[in-house]
This record gives C-alpha cells, structure tokens and sequence, in this order.
C-alpha cells in the first residue's frame, strides 16, 4: 500500500501545528499540518511493514503511525505531546477520539527531563548563532521561550495548553528582534527556574499509564484485523486476471 494511501485513507486523527495552532500566526505564517494514520493490522504480517511515519501527501504535512506516535507520546516527547493537544483540529473519527481521550494517560512527570533537554539544544543553537552572526535567529528564540512557559505551566497544572494568549505580543515582540539577546537570555533563565521549582510540586504522576494506552493500541489493532485484507483483493485481483498459476 503507498504512504500516502495510508494517509489518505487511514488517518484517524489530523490538526493544525506550529504557529497557528500556538496563536502567533502573523500574515506570512505557514500552515503546519499534523496527524496520525492507522496501517491496516494485515499489513504488519507482510515481510515489509508499514512506515512508521510519512511526510505529504500535502506541503508541510506529517503523519505518524499510531504505535510510533503512542511510542513517543509515552516518552513525553514535547512535539507528540504538542499534537495530542492543539486547539486546531481538522479530522478525527472515532479512533481518534479515544487516543484524544487518552491525553492526561501520556502526561507525567518526565515532561520536565524532556521539555528542558529540548529546549537546551535549542539554546545552544541560538547561542551558536549569536557567536557566529551577532545574532540569534529571533523566531527561534521566541518558540523557546513559548516552549519553556509551556513546560512550566504543564507542570504547575497538569494540564497542557498551547494557545499563548496573553503572550502573544511580548513573543512577536522577541520575534521581531525588538527584545535584546540579554533580556532574551534573562527570561529563558527566569523561566528554567520556575519550571524546576514546578517540578517539585507538580501534580503530574511520575510515570506515564502505558498500559491503559497499549490496551487501547491492542484493542484497535484487534479490530483492524477482523476488516478485509486490503492485500488479499490485490492477489484476488491478480488471479482473476490468470496472471498467478
């Protein structure tokens, strides 16, 4: 079966990422699409398995098969997560609808080892560009800073919420350059700290419940299986046509 089949004919869940979903669009911002496909459980019987991600059919869109996305949203990776939680849905059907269901199971405590790791590559990043540009690139630099307020905002509450609100000019503001590096560099540290004092009383569990989300992954792989084979109608297809024998 093609990738983008699976996308097209698969896909349990779609939404809208990035900017627009973290409400700091501006005119000339992107739309970043995401979503998650179910592969037909045959397909996983075959010598060659279904991709564990595909990139397109459309520009700027991902997908993620539904183990590989559980996979990694049990890891509390913060794009995963990000997904499972944005305000700008386009699709979802009935599956879709319990792995939305399941969100608060991926959510614990290892956001915090996660969140802070990835935004430290970033800022090594942004540190690297001031080092060789005199600059950072700023529409990086403002994404950190949104990641970092999220992260500390997930741990003080549990819950994870995108859209910046309120934080919408100050960022645009660090995105437009009209923040200095300093300042910029000031806050990341400010906010650090506040997530680390977060984490000492957060009320996210220690650990993520796996197995109440692979008892949801076995359960619609079970009834993946019981539907027509979609290679068999191929080899169905080929005899018929004296092409096998």
């Amino acid at each position: 079966m093609p990738p983008e089949a699976l996308v097209r004919d698969h896909t349990v869940y779609a939404c809208v990422m990035g900017s627009r979903a973290f409400g700091l669009a501006t005119e000339g911002s992107d739309t970043d699409r995401r979503g998650v496909f179910l592969a037909p459980t045959p397909l996983f019987w075959r010598f060659e398995k279904p991709p564990t991600h595909v990139e397109g059919p459309a520009p700027e869109q991902f997908s993620w098969e539904l183990e590989r996305f559980c996979e990694l949203a049990l890891r509390a990776n913060p794009n995963i997560l990000e997904c499972l939680h944005s305000p700008l849905v386009e699709y979802v059907d009935d599956t879709g609808r319990e792995l939305l269901a399941l969100r608060e199971a991926f959510l614990s405590r290892q956001v915090h080892e996660t969140f802070t790791r990835y935004a430290l590559g970033q800022r090594r990043k942004l540190e690297a560009g001031v080092r060789t540009h005199g600059a950072p690139r700023w529409k990086h630099a403002m994404h950190l800073l949104r990641l970092l307020t999220s992260a500390r905002d997930l741990l003080r509450t549990g819950a994870l919420t995108l859209d910046v609100g309120d934080g919408r000019e100050p960022l645009l503001a660090v995105k437009r350059g009209e923040v200095s590096w300093p300042e910029v560099e000031a806050r990341m540290a400010h906010l650090a700290a506040e997530t680390d004092e977060a984490l000492r009383r957060s009320p996210l569990p220690e650990e993520p419940d796996r197995a109440r989300v692979e008892a949801f992954l076995v359960r619609v792989r079970r009834a993946s299986a019981r539907q027509p084979d979609p290679y068999d109608e191929v080899v169905q297809g080929v005899v018929g046509d004296g092409r096998v024998g």
